[in-house]
């Protein structure tokens, strides 16, 4: 299975469980609390950045992965998806971060 693929997959996923009962799906619970959902969010960014600075890679796999799931489920809470960041990349391709940063109102 190509990575995309996973991805396509773990959105389904994600939205299948969106819809069971919060006491047998993390998922459910998560999207049915935007504010839990956010702490893990900012918790397993911190992990990501603990990670990086040991220089641990298996931990940086790891957590990575906990904060991409994260941030995919939240991505389905708001109604959007992978592919709908992923768009938003391609559209930032060939300008520079700096540009781009600075074109925000």
């Amino acid at each position: 299975m190509k990575n995309i693929d996973y991805l396509e997959k773990l959105t389904e996923t994600i939205k299948n469980n969106s819809f069971k009962d919060v006491e047998v799906s993390y998922t459910a619970k998560l999207i049915g609390d935007i504010e839990y959902l956010s702490k893990k969010i900012g918790e397993e960014a911190a992990e990501v950045i603990v990670a990086a600075m040991s220089k641990d890679k298996d931990n940086l796999k790891r957590e990575a992965a906990d904060l991409i799931y994260h941030l995919m489920v939240l991505l389905e809470q708001g109604n959007l998806s992978i592919d709908d960041v992923c768009g938003e990349l391609m559209r930032r391709r060939g300008v520079s971060g700096h540009e781009e940063k600075s074109s925000r109102k």
